[in-house]
């Protein structure tokens, strides 16, 4: 028995280990070849910073990277701010609007991206709206507010309905209320949604690629566009997009943990 556990244990460690390898090893495959001095995809031939030098040169992956920035800054504090709200009224809302609302929530999550895509360019074309940097902006809103709906939400559940009738009670408007007693209590998975909302605009490329238009592309259509071609570029820029995203979810593991062990000592 105790035979049977050890190789049991060593297969599961063998499986993962060769999961993670398949999960990981395409990105430092990017990663080291970011910094090849040839224009090989499959053979490394020296270190070097060029196509670095050529990517912050390139006017055109600067405006991609701009405009992806600015986008999913702006998609995801609105979509967080939107998605905040519509989940704290829905739980103190009546059960069958909250049901119906969760059940519509669902749907732009179900829905593939190619048919939200097209639909979102009827739409903008159907009310004349020109296809750019406000399409767009609007287009990953729409999309990245369910998330945030979905993170909130179960967590508002768990919450005891008592103490925001008691903060009414002691002299809080509904406002004051909301902002000093349920988002405090709420604020982890505020920041899950916003993370998910964030990763969701950063990624996203059907959505995208339907309701762009003059010239606005973010990360993910350059990198679309320039697949069709060998261009050792695209391993500088996805590096740097892996490294924004790993700087983002340290921030926001790190930071938290830091604020709770300053107030430890302060409380001590």
């Amino acid at each position: 028995m105790e035979k049977y556990r050890k190789t049991r244990g060593i297969i599961s460690k063998v499986v993962i280990g060769l999961t993670l390898l398949f999960f990981y090893l395409p990105i430092v495959y990017i990663i080291i070849f970011s910094f090849n001095s040839s224009k090989s995809l499959t053979r490394f031939d020296g270190f070097s910073l060029r196509w670095y030098e050529k990517m912050f040169a390139d006017p055109v992956m600067l405006d991609s990277k701009c405009y992806t920035i600015i986008i999913e800054v702006l998609a995801t504090a609105v979509a967080t701010i939107l998605g905040t709200i519509t989940a704290i009224g829905l739980s103190k809302s009546g059960k069958i609007l909250r049901s119906t609302v969760e059940r519509v929530n669902e749907l732009p999550v179900m829905n593939p991206d190619i048919v939200t895509g097209i639909s979102l360019l009827m739409l903008f074309s159907a009310i004349a709206i020109p296809k750019g940097f406000v399409t767009m902006l609007l287009a990953h809103i729409m999309f990245c507010t369910p998330f945030v709906i979905l993170s909130v939400m179960p967590k508002l559940r768990t919450l005891d309905p008592n103490l925001t009738d008691a903060a009414l009670d002691l002299g809080c408007t509904p406002f004051q209320a909301m902002t000093k007693v349920i988002i405090p209590q709420i604020k982890p998975s505020i920041i899950a949604g916003a993370l998910i909302a964030f990763t969701m605009s950063f990624d996203d490329f059907v959505i995208s690629y339907f309701v762009t238009g003059n010239g606005v592309q973010n990360i993910s259509i350059l990198v679309y566009t320039m697949s069709k071609r060998i261009n050792p570029s695209i391993n500088a820029l996805s590096s740097l997009v892996i490294l924004i995203i790993t700087v983002s979810l340290i921030a926001a593991n790190v930071i938290p943990m830091i604020k709770r062990k300053a107030t430890k000592k302060l409380e001590g």
